[in-house]
């Protein structure tokens, strides 16, 4: 533990497995009190709970569905009750929906879904959490590499990669809109991350670290410690910035 983020109070938004979850855990062994946001009932995520505790460090797990921004803004609400403020706020949840704009059996409520929570959920989210963020606060949210690429890389990608492209628009307006209280505003955009989706020895894994400069796909760790970085005190004249974390991936 660096103590980087002593007293510090972190929200992350989907904080119960993956990126999300690392990225909790890492702040936690920075110093932060941490409440995380997930789809299920609290009971059912202890070990990210767990984890942050054995850390000493206080942990709130609230219940929310980010694509309702009700229940984005009443996440928000419990943690503001809870622990009297946000320091960091860390947007994570969303969800992965591929498919052609001209495939005639598109889920079409799917598509839908996915922008209310990739863009929506972000929006509703940070909307809410501006108010009680502290001055000289942070904000971070996790896009994707594809979001500044000059081509979409595959077909399939459009709606996914326009959700995300779209939250680096907007963070990088909030950035200009926040920055009088010193609240920072940036983006971290994963590659191939080793996941559900990417599993680590999968045929699927090895193609994808085949296309990086650096030869493999990434771990959530790495993409939490590119966090770790944004919301601490050396990261104080950041903002407005995505910093890619894929390993140099050359596809894009």
């Amino acid at each position: 533990m660096t103590g980087s983020l002593d007293d510090k109070v972190a929200m992350v938004t989907g904080g119960s497995r993956g990126i999300g979850a690392a990225i909790a855990v890492r702040l936690a062994s920075e110093g932060a009190d941490v409440a995380y946001t997930q789809t299920r009932a609290p009971e059912e995520v202890e070990p990210t709970r767990d984890a942050i505790e054995r850390l000493g460090r206080r942990a709130l797990c609230v219940q929310a569905d980010h694509g309702i921004p009700a229940d984005s803004e009443a996440a928000v609400q419990q943690v503001v009750d809870h622990f009297g403020r946000i320091d960091i706020l860390v947007n994570v949840a969303g969800v992965f929906v591929t498919g052609s704009i001209d495939d005639p059996d598109r889920d079409q409520p799917s598509f839908d879904r996915q922008l209310a929570i990739n863009l929506g959920g972000v929006v509703s989210t940070t909307r809410a959490a501006v108010p009680a963020l502290s001055d000289g606060g942070r904000i971070v949210s996790i896009a994707t590499a594809g979001a500044h690429a000059t081509r979409t890389p595959a077909a399939g990608l459009a709606d996914y990669m326009a959700s995300k492209s779209a939250v680096v628009a907007y963070s990088k307006g909030w950035a200009r809109d926040l920055g009088h209280r010193r609240i920072t505003v940036n983006v971290v955009q994963p590659g191939p991350i080793e996941s559900d989706m990417v599993p680590a020895g999968s045929e699927l894994a090895e193609n994808m670290a085949a296309l990086t400069i650096l030869g493999r796909i990434g771990t959530t760790q790495d993409v939490a410690a590119a966090v770790a970085y944004l919301v601490g005190p050396e990261a104080g004249f950041v903002t407005a910035t995505s910093l890619t974390v894929d390993g140099g991936l050359q596809a894009l």
